[in-house]
């Protein structure tokens, strides 16, 4: 029968062998650089103006077969065309599907962060309303 390796209860030293060592005696290709990562960047819009107002951005889910919907409203002074990029922007940062209904902007999704996040560059004051 073969004999097991045990390891010593008794405190003493372990007799181990590193899987690695072998390599520090090999030669290894030199390293190139490695080029600089760049990290996506959103479309800048022309400066947005500031203080554009405060608008309210609801989590809904009734009516929606228990699906959950970002809903932002309150909007004032703001044309039809504007509302539909801003909604654009949304889906796709958000990844996901969106439209624009009476005056509201709806995207698919509990997705409130990142709406905030658009809506504040494009110089809104955006509100967490509701529960």
């Amino acid at each position: 029968m073969k004999e097991k390796k045990r390891l010593p209860t008794d405190g003493g030293p372990i007799k181990w062998a590193s899987p690695f060592a072998s390599l520090k005696y090999s030669s290894l290709p030199a390293a190139s650089p490695m080029p600089p990562v760049s990290t996506p960047k959103a479309p800048v819009s022309s400066a947005p103006k500031k203080n554009r107002g405060r608008v309210d951005i609801l989590r809904q889910t009734a009516h929606r077969g228990g699906k959950t919907v970002t809903v932002v409203t309150g909007f004032v002074g703001i044309s039809q065309a504007e509302k539909e990029a801003l909604a654009q922007r949304m889906q796709k940062a958000c990844g996901a599907g969106g439209t624009v209904k009476g005056g509201r902007i709806e995207v698919q999704g509990d997705q409130r962060e990142a709406v905030a996040l658009i809506l504040t560059d494009a110089g809104f004051r955006p509100v967490f309303a509701g529960g």
